[in-house]
């Protein structure tokens, strides 16, 4: 017989990121969902002597929505492993791996899937080699539009769209305040997608695909968290075979990248059909513009049942 009794959750929300303010935002609505369904939630947010706090309190799971390195880069997800306390989400190793953009993309290319052409430049080597000649050698070998983002962070802190040759230092400028390595990529033009998969247990499942479509044609950190600023489509306006086509490509890179429990996959379709992995997203925003609860509500389901199966997931995991 199935386990329904409440269970004693800590939400881990905030950290010391560019993006604190977005997973404290997230950690409330998660808090605030699995409270409603009776049970008993405590938000925490990741400080000095928190290991502790988290043994001491002994929870029945830990739900992390910590976004940005403190979260995502696999350090706090592999020493929550080690307390002994199931929690939410994926493990060290693989987060490690999603969190680093170039190395996440390889993976996926390796695997035969479409990924826009790129070049990882660390800022030691677009200092020591002269600004001005890389500069020159990028807009050689990866022609414009292109996208610069740092090759790892969130919420699209840091990102700029290259038009044209002239916007490309700026841009790297951008990028390199925050994180020492800069992902330089071709922009592919076309349906940009955001794909939740979710794993309650039974094997990883694709809900339905959320279009975005920024009122400004970007989607820069202000158009993600500011309500007006981009459309929502959930489910996307895409024909049946190519929402099959993205589900199963979205649950596949899930899979190949070793995640667990949630993920987002983001992708683009070109007007040829063609499926472009970006990147993917192992602590997602869950905020209310987020794209997450769009896609359950797209799928009929409720964030509180969603987020409960995962933590009774968690609970059930035995490795």
């Amino acid at each position: 017989m199935t386990d329904i009794s409440p269970l004693a959750i800590i939400v881990l929300a905030g950290g010391i990121s560019h993006e604190r303010d977005i997973s404290l935002r997230s950690g409330r609505r998660v808090a605030d969902a699995l409270t409603g369904l009776g049970h008993k939630v405590t938000l925490l947010d990741p400080q000095a002597g928190l290991l502790l706090d988290l043994t001491t309190r002994a929870p029945d799971v830990i739900f992390p929505v910590v976004h940005g390195a403190t979260g995502e880069d696999g350090a706090l997800l592999s020493l929550l492993e080690t307390t002994g306390i199931p929690h939410v989400g994926s493990r060290g190793g693989p987060a490690s791996l999603a969190w680093t953009k170039p190395t996440a993309k390889e993976l996926v290319r390796r695997a035969g899937f479409a990924t826009p052409n790129w070049i990882a430049l660390s800022k030691e080597t677009f200092r020591d080699l002269g600004a001005a000649s890389v500069l020159e050698h990028l807009l050689t070998a990866l022609p414009t539009p292109l996208v610069v983002k740092p090759s790892q962070g969130g919420s699209a802190q840091g990102v700029t769209i290259v038009e044209t040759a002239a916007e490309l230092p700026r841009a790297m400028v951008e990028a390199y305040t925050y994180n020492s390595v800069t992902l330089v990529e071709e922009k592919v033009r076309g349906t940009e997608l955001a794909v939740t998969v979710i794993d309650s247990g039974l094997g990883p499942v694709a809900l339905p695909a959320v279009e975005i479509v920024p009122v400004n044609g970007v989607y820069s950190f202000e158009a993600r968290y500011n309500a007006g600023e981009t459309l929502f489509y959930a489910p996307a306006r895409i024909t049946a075979d190519i929402a099959t086509l993205v589900t199963q490509t979205a649950v596949d890179i899930h899979t190949l990248l070793g995640l667990r429990h949630i993920s987002r996959i983001d992708l683009i379709v070109d007007e040829d059909g063609v499926v472009w992995f970006l990147e993917a997203n192992v602590l997602p925003g869950l905020t209310e513009t987020s794209l997450v609860p769009q896609s359950i509500e797209a799928s009929g389901a409720t964030l509180g049942d969603v987020y409960e199966s995962l933590a009774r997931a968690a609970v059930a995991t035995v490795d």
